[in-house]
């Protein structure tokens, strides 16, 4: 989610680069982001290669700064004092 919030939208290879994950392991998290509506997919053409492009929904945005902050308010409350 952060590359897809960082960025307008990925392209399935760039993403799998980046990640350093197998096509499967990289579709199931796709597939589970696209089932909670966290992302949009639009598939077309480049040539005659197909292109799958992602890129973050507002739900999907607002889900992630929600993790972020919950993580944020995890790491203060283990901060010694």
């Amino acid at each position: 989610m952060s590359v897809l919030v960082a960025n307008d939208r990925y392209d399935f290879n760039s993403l799998k680069e980046l990640l350093n994950i197998t096509d499967g392991n990289l579709a199931s998290h796709l597939k589970a982001l696209e089932k909670e509506e966290y992302i949009l997919v639009n598939k077309s053409f480049l040539g005659r290669k197909p292109n799958t492009n992602y890129q973050a929904t507002a739900n999907g945005k607002k889900a992630f700064k929600g993790h972020l902050d919950t993580l944020e308010q995890f790491i203060k409350q283990q901060k010694p004092k």
